[in-house]
């Protein structure tokens, strides 16, 4: 008789191979697989690779056998001698006895015995590793996939073998990632219904890890033995090398069952693993496909815009992380995309916010608070992510986003590719100006402009300083946060925080360089801008402590950074205008607000002095301190700012002592070289269409002054001609009986401010008025290039000369300046 009760006639007629299949299973499977059969059976496989196909098929045939009378010892018998054939064989004859392996590991696999399950998936993972010289374009490992995914998930009672099983599971992806990768068809393992099978495995057993800090950050290198003994860890790590895998084709195939993975288990809220799941998957694939990630990011939060705050805001949070990983290396083509996206879920959010206030309202009840509250969590992370992303991007870009949010915040009484606040109504409106300013403010931070004008073009600043007229405290702080955050290029601000009387200017440490011929040049251009909003801010009622410390911030600043000789005189008549303000209170102000004003200007012509070190106007200003400290402390920043301060029944204007006088000031600067002619003008702030957009009471004033400085120069059909776009004046108009009375009262005033007024006062608006001139004449030069609509009756003007050619006499529109 032969091995295993075959005769010995029987056996000598078997075909060879199968008699060296046979004889390397001993009597009892204890005694494992015998060696030197296993190396006679190797040898004739190599000598003879057309007889492989054989070979493997006898093999299964005997496993398969054995796997139905649970002869285990033998199927391990059976897989090692599998194992060793696939090591020693690599011709091309090998395909199919590979095709033969991969059967029997499927017959393991099926099995319901655990023990069997591993050992099929280890050799598997052995045959992964195998490189083959040839591609197999038919093989698919479809029900690979499948099977290793369904292990991942096991749910054995027995904690040890679920253990073992989940980890068998993960290690079978794996080398299927890997086998599918290296081979040429590597397409085939990331369509998306093997993603979403594998990614979701992964992702369940790297949930099951407790602490979820240690996944945080770049893949590290720890010891190869905790890889082993945690599911977890060895789950992220196959994780993390299918996304370093993945190519630009099929990385969104890779990303989108992670959404679906965090959904359907509810992981937004929180979100911490969902947090840990995308710095993995950040710092896992190659930097040129973040803007993938991102992109995925955001067209999810779209899909999920309707679904609680705190989702959104998870979500949000997310993409927070992602792109401060993003924004350290390449962000590609999805800069705008972000931010648009973002400012259009919190135009959303604020919608959600407003309707529950007004539902709640209407049916007298509170229970919105909360929703309201969570909406604001909503606002808040999607105003960290825009900073934040905004303050890691290169300047060039950051200076793009800035005009882009700008761009975005509401003006109300305009029309815009601003959000619109036509469905949200005032209330709406300002929650958006506030946060789109308050991202503004985080996107500025730490912003190095090399020239002034590269941090404020002039497309950036007049809509930056519009929101500054309006009657809103909190929106005026924001603006004068943003412009110090531009205009502080030597971080100086810090050491101007409050507002206070600074004995010693030189204790601050001030750095700042020489004033360039950029920043004087947009000093000239703009300067007039930045006083006036200054000026402006300093006179609405609403002003609180914060405000005062900032506009006197701003005041430091444009010293510090911009002030050339120049533009320390304009200072000062700004100074001088803002003290008037406070005595005359031609608008009515609170007397806390006066005496702010007082203040103020205390604080900053105390810093001024001090920078440009004349003795003369520093000891000016300390006398008037000084006297201010006896006489009325809460002319001073540190009387008036405190929590309980005894406010004056009234200001008297006859008090010269508390108060800084302009020929004393053009007197002490006048003997240190500086040109003081101007001091003698008085500060008018310029009237610009912004007025009519900012609804500001005390615009109208500001307008009825200008007109009358400007009355004083203009001959007498002039003065008609503004007064009538008064309002004062249309009353007038219809009452006829006076209106004699009042033509020679306007006669004598203008005749009155020729005798008295200073010749530099008359001087400086005559070149006013030369400017408005030119501007005018420009206006008009632009119409010559009409075409002609007949040879005669026709003019244009040009160098100064009349030519009868060009524009229809009725066509001209001549300003009221001729």
């Amino acid at each position: 008789m032969g091995q295993k009760g075959v005769c010995c006639c029987c056996a000598a007629l078997r075909p060879r191979y199968k008699r060296l299949v046979d004889n390397i299973f001993p009597e009892d499977p204890k005694d494992g697989l015998v060696k030197a059969d296993m190396e006679k059976l190797t040898f004739y496989a190599v000598s003879a690779p057309e007889k492989l196909d054989r070979i493997g098929a006898y093999l299964a045939e005997r496993l398969s056998r054995d796997v139905v009378r649970h002869r285990y010892g033998y199927v391990l018998i059976a897989m090692e001698a599998l194992d060793q054939l696939l090591m020693a064989c690599h011709s091309q004859s090998i395909k199919p006895f590979v095709e033969s392996f991969l059967h029997m590991v499927a017959k393991l696999l099926e099995s319901g015995e655990p023990k069997l399950q591993i050992l099929g998936t280890n050799s598997f993972v052995k045959f992964a590793n195998i490189e083959e010289d040839t591609p197999s374009y038919h093989r698919r490992y479809d029900f690979f996939v499948s099977r290793f995914s369904a292990m991942c998930h096991s749910c054995d009672p027995d904690p040890e073998i679920q253990n073992g099983i989940r980890m068998a599971g993960i290690r079978g992806i794996q080398g299927v990632v890997r086998k599918a990768v290296n081979d040429e068809l590597r397409a085939t393992i990331w369509e998306p219904q093997h993603m979403d099978k594998i990614v979701p495995s992964l992702l369940f057993n790297m949930h099951k890890i407790e602490d979820v800090d240690s996944r945080i950050g770049p893949p590290s290198s720890p010891a190869a033995g905790v890889k082993e003994e945690n599911p977890s860890m060895l789950a992220e790590n196959c994780f993390r090398e299918l996304l370093g895998r993945a190519t630009y084709g099929n990385m969104n195939n890779a990303v989108r069952p992670v959404f679906a993975h965090l959904d359907h288990h509810r992981l937004w809220d929180p979100n911490e693993f969902a947090v840990s799941c995308f710095k993995i998957i950040m710092y896992s694939i190659q930097a040129q496909y973040s803007h993938h990630v991102i992109q995925e990011i955001l067209g999810h939060l779209d899909v999920r815009k309707r679904d609680s705050p705190r989702v959104r805001a998870g979500i949000i949070q997310v993409l927070l992380e992602a792109v401060a990983i993003a924004a350290k290396g390449s962000i590609g083509p999805t800069v705008l995309e972000v931010f648009n996206t973002l400012l259009k879920h919190l135009r959303i959010s604020v919608d959600f916010e407003l309707g529950d206030r007004r539902s709640s309202a209407g049916s007298g009840t509170l229970s919105t608070s909360s929703k309201e509250s969570d909406e604001r969590i909503v606002q808040n992370a999607i105003i960290q992510t825009i900073g934040f992303f905004g303050s890691n991007l290169p300047d060039y870009q950051r200076s793009e986003i800035m005009m882009f949010i700008m761009s975005k915040v509401p003006v109300l009484g305009t029309t815009s590719k601003s959000l619109d606040p036509s469905n949200l109504g005032d209330l709406g409106t300002r929650r958006i100006q506030i946060m789109l300013l308050r991202s503004l403010l985080m996107v500025t931070s730490g912003y190095k402009g090399t020239t002034i004008s590269n941090a404020l073009p002039a497309p950036f600043l007049d809509p930056l300083l519009s929101p500054s007229l309006m009657e809103d405290s909190e929106l005026r702080q924001l603006v004068l946060e943003i412009l110090h955050n531009l205009i502080d290029r030597h971080d100086n601000r810090a050491k101007l925080r409050g507002i206070r009387i600074i004995p010693d200017v030189s204790d601050l440490k001030i750095k700042r360089d020489k004033i360039s011929r950029q920043d004087v040049s947009f000093m000239k251009k703009h300067g007039q801008q930045l006083y006036r909003h200054i000026y402006l801010g300093c006179k609405e009622e609403d002003n609180v402590q914060k405000n005062f410390e900032l506009l006197f911030t701003s005041l430091a600043l444009t010293t510090i950074e911009l002030a050339n000789e120049e533009v320390v005189i304009d200072l000062i008549r700004l100074a001088i205008a803002l003290q008037d303000v406070a005595i005359i209170n031609e608008d009515n102000l609170p007397m806390f607000n006066r005496c702010g004003v007082m203040a103020l200007v205390a604080a900053y012509l105390n810093f001024l002095s001090q920078m440009i070190a004349v003795p003369a106007f520093c000891q000016h200003v300390s006398k008037v301190i000084e006297t201010r400290s006896v006489e009325a402390a809460y002319f001073l920043p540190e009387t008036i700012f405190k929590e309980k301060c005894d406010l004056p029944k009234s200001l008297e204007k006859d008090e010269k002592d508390l108060f800084f006088l302009t020929n004393k000031i053009a007197e002490s600067l006048g003997g240190s070289g500086y040109n003081v002619e101007r001091l003698s003008v008085p500060y008018v702030p310029q009237v610009t269409d912004e007025d009519r957009l900012s609804r500001r009471k005390s615009i109208v004033d500001t307008v009825s002054i200008q007109v009358d400085i400007l009355s004083g120069n203009s001959s007498e059909d002039k003065v008609d001609n503004t007064e009538e776009i008064t309002f004062e004046a249309l009353k007038k108009a219809i009452d006829n009986n006076g209106l004699e009375e009042q033509e020679k009262e306007k006669r004598r005033l203008v005749i009155e401010k020729f005798q008295k007024a200073p010749f530099e006062e008359i001087a400086a608006q005559c070149e006013t008025k030369a400017n408005m001139l030119h501007d005018r004449l420009a206006q008009i030069l632009e119409l010559t290039i009409r075409p002609p609509p007949s040879p005669s009756g026709t003019m244009t003007i040009t160098s100064g000369h009349a030519h009868y050619h060009s524009v229809p006499v009725y066509e001209m529109k001549f300003p009221d300046l001729f």
